[in-house]
């Protein structure tokens, strides 16, 4: 399915689908059947081959080395790294330009930099059990003790915390009312899981709960000024909603193609399954709705490179974390249904990609505060305001 995009964004998805379909999908089976795992040597050579490529840098400045694409061609990166299931393209950091921004120069070159070069890799502790996705309630403090902030709290679902070496740590500061982002090394006394769930997903990849008890941690581990509250960590979720729309479209095309080749060679009554009517509409409707959703999750990508009103952006991220989510959840869905029996099977794609797509709907805000979001704004802004 072509649809219109810059030279420097097909090329980058020419590359990246070579990455995906030689490095990576090989192994989804063997990750499958081993809670996720490759051995060392494979992952290993997926990271670097991965940075060969420039993948941990492709949101980086160029004046800090690195490569500085237009959003339309990081979406088409992992629009073809979402092709793969079992969360085989988080083998390799990536750094955001947010951070840059955000950062002093300390902490860029303690932590951003070394991240670029694979030497470092994050997580995001965010979440907690009661305010949820309402990252406005968040109930974690910090609080000013000399040279110091003492962190406490407990935070939900800090997802790949297992293979991070520092925390980005969010949280309220009650004596100077504001919010604050920080950044937290993993090895710092204080810091205990308390729970490590086991997903429906397969991943190698952890989402783990974890107790901040009297964390101390320097001044200059803060992340911004007075006043940034929420600011860097909105940024983050801009650029997490609009991958999620990414990853879900190369997800939805390669259930539709797997479902269309299984439903041509399976014959039913001396017939491919293929003409069967019932197998034809639901064919039509997923690749509708993916046409649909790659206009829109590129639209957004290309609102970003032009440097859109923030508002208006962040509500487009939204919409796209909304609708391409739940459309590739439809996709999957229907696909287990062409597929029948050999669909509930676990060595195939639509089963994986049954269960890992749900998530979407879920992480890096609800649908339904993605609903909150895009209506709030649309009542705030109008119509043409988005």
């Amino acid at each position: 399915m072509e649809i219109d995009l810059t030279k420097d964004a097909r090329d980058w998805q020419r590359i990246a689908r070579d990455y995906a379909d030689n490095y990576l999908q090989p192994h989804e089976v063997e990750a499958e059947l081993n809670d996720g795992v490759l051995p060392d040597e494979i992952t290993a050579r997926n990271k670097t081959r991965a940075m060969e490529l420039g993948f941990t840098a492709i949101d980086v400045p160029k004046s800090h080395g690195g490569l500085e694409l237009p959003m339309e061609s990081q979406v088409a990166i992992w629009e073809q790294l979402g092709r793969v299931t079992n969360a085989l393209s988080w083998c390799f950091p990536e750094a955001q330009s947010w951070m840059f921004d955000a950062c002093s120069d300390e902490q860029i070159e303690q932590y951003i930099l070394p991240m670029m070069r694979g030497e470092q890799k994050d997580c995001y502790a965010i979440t907690e059990s009661g305010p949820g996705s309402d990252v406005g309630s968040l109930e974690a403090t910090a609080v000013r003790d000399g040279d110091e902030y003492v962190l406490n709290g407990e935070k939900w679902f800090v997802t790949g915390a297992n293979f991070a070496t520092f925390f980005w740590f969010q949280a309220q500061l009650p004596d100077e009312d504001d919010e604050a982002l920080f950044l937290v090394d993993a090895d710092m006394p204080g810091m205990e899981i308390t729970a490590n769930p086991k997903f429906t997903h397969t991943y190698a990849s952890h989402h783990p709960t974890y107790l901040f008890a009297d964390v101390r941690v320097p001044v200059s581990s803060r992340v911004g000024e007075h006043g940034d509250g929420m600011a860097y960590t909105h940024s983050w979720f801009r650029h997490e909603r609009l991958m999620i729309g990414a990853r879900s479209c190369g997800a939805a095309a390669r259930l539709i193609e797997e479902a269309m080749a299984f439903a041509n060679e399976r014959i039913i009554d001396g017939a491919p399954l293929s003409e069967k009517q019932a197998i034809q509409f639901m064919l039509a409707d997923s690749v509708t709705e993916l046409y649909a959703a790659r206009l829109m999750t590129y639209d957004a990508a290309r609102a970003a490179d032009r440097g859109d009103n923030l508002k208006a952006q962040h509500a487009r991220c939204s919409m796209v974390k909304l609708y391409v989510s739940e459309m590739a959840n439809r996709v999957a869905d229907r696909a287990v249904q062409i597929f029948g029996g050999r669909g509930y099977m676990r060595e195939n794609v639509a089963e994986r990609f049954f269960r890992e797509l749900r998530v979407d709907r879920i992480w890096e805000g609800t649908s339904e505060i993605q609903r909150l979001i895009i209506a709030r704004l649309l009542l705030k802004r109008g119509l043409d305001g988005m």
